[in-house]
């Protein structure tokens, strides 16, 4: 199940759509990060729903949000230069900068089908799928042209390995190809249906595809046949992504990251150290590599994925209510089994967690002056604070279920 995200100050609105609020908790964004793409060791981004796109230039240490460019759901980022990048979502949108991100211009699609991977061989020529359809540049992205894919079926992800050579895989084990540039393609056989969500190519000849039942599909003569090596793991697969021909990487369901160093024969899986679903891998080099994810998950690797550290600030549990004594003052509640408040003093640029005392879920807190606080929550929990919330006493009173505050006879 997908966490759902609430900004300290705000609940259930959109930060792009109302500037004057400013995103507290977790940092950079709470958002499902679909797609991240890096031009160089330092330089990256990554882009998620409600138009969210982040940019680092300091190897992922922190992250600008570039706001306002859209409100629809961003699947895919591609960059042809350090300069020249494109963004695939919702509703046939494309977008293009010129400025490294520092604006983006819309560029008309001519569909309004949800587009789901976008990918330039070269810096004129580019194509982005979504559905059924496929759609082709060879002007930078000024015009575009819908290509007959010979399909119905959805198409989830496009890899070219030059500009005439190009995979794009799908729902019910789905495999097309061209090699004349997407003006036909035919279907190779997968041998399995299960849906593809991911392809990548380290060189002409050798593919890897991964999907939805934790199979991995290789190939070895581009796309000819295919043959189906086991991940050990269950989950769905999201995302693939090699540094050479024999070690890639693999990101899905469950914090899922597995690693292989004999080009596909065995998988060993690494800890994530989160729960949460893992939707796109990207390396800089040998060694340093990225996982974007749901929740806002942004995680980093500098030893070729023995340890992972992650990158977002702050939690990711649900937060449940929220008050401030005045303009610098405030506590937030949980709502999981974890009992924990956070406060701040310094008007939510910072925020410090403590443990309430007890394990069970937090719906409201409320405080009568500057050191006398309540909360409340499930199987009858009433803590109380005399202390600015540095400690809180349990108080067993009222019926068995879930509690809230009734302040100023509201509820």
């Amino acid at each position: 199940m997908k966490k759902i995200f609430l900004s300290i100050y705000l609940i259930l609105v959109s930060i792009i759509a109302f500037a004057q609020w400013t995103w507290q908790n977790p940092l950079p964004t709470g958002n499902d990060l679909h797609s991240v793409y890096f031009t160089d060791a330092n330089t990256g981004y990554a882009v998620g729903i409600n138009g969210t796109i982040i940019k680092t230039m300091n190897g992922g240490v922190t992250w600008t949000e570039l706001s306002g460019v859209t409100t629809e759901w961003l699947n895919s980022v591609f960059f042809t230069d350090s300069n020249t990048g494109y963004l695939a979502g919702w509703n046939g949108t494309i977008l293009k900068t010129i400025n490294g991100g520092t604006t983006w211009t819309e560029l008309s699609s001519g569909t309004t089908s949800p587009l789901g991977s976008i990918f330039f061989p070269d810096a004129n020529t580019g194509y982005v799928i979504g559905g059924s359809t496929i759609l082709k540049t060879i002007n930078g992205g000024t015009t575009w042209t819908e290509l007959s894919s010979g399909t119905t079926v959805g198409l989830s992800k496009v890899y070219f390995t030059d500009v005439n050579t190009g995979y794009a895989v799908g729902d019910s084990g789905t495999i097309i190809k061209t090699i004349n540039g997407g003006t036909t393609w035919i279907e190779l056989s997968s041998g399995t249906t299960e849906w593809l969500n991911s392809v990548y190519f380290p060189d002409a000849s050798k593919g890897y595809i991964v999907g939805s039942a934790g199979n991995i599909l290789k190939t070895i003569d581009g796309g000819t046949t295919w043959d189906s090596y086991s991940s050990g793991i269950p989950d769905i697969l999201n995302s693939v992504f090699f540094t050479d021909v024999n070690t890639g990487y693999v990101a899905g369901w469950n914090g899922t990251i597995l690693k292989t160093i004999n080009g596909g024969t065995t998988w060993d899986s690494y800890s994530s150290g989160i729960p949460d679903i893992l939707n796109s891998v990207f390396f800089t080099d040998a060694f340093t590599g990225f996982v974007m994810g749901d929740c806002g998950t942004i995680l980093k690797t500098s030893d070729g994925g023995a340890k992972w550290t992650n990158l977002s600030i702050g939690t990711s549990e649900w937060l449940s209510s929220v008050y401030f004594q005045d303009a610098n003052i405030g506590y937030a509640g949980v709502i999981i089994i974890s009992g924990i408040i956070f406060k701040t003093i310094n008007g939510g640029q910072n925020w410090d967690s403590s443990s309430s005392g007890t394990t069970n879920g937090l719906n409201s807190v409320y405080f009568t002056d500057a050191n006398t606080g309540y909360a409340v929550g499930e199987v009858e929990t009433i803590i109380k604070t005399i202390n600015g919330g540095t400690t809180w006493i349990e108080i067993s009173n009222g019926p068995t279920g879930i509690f809230k505050l009734c302040i100023l006879y509201r509820c």
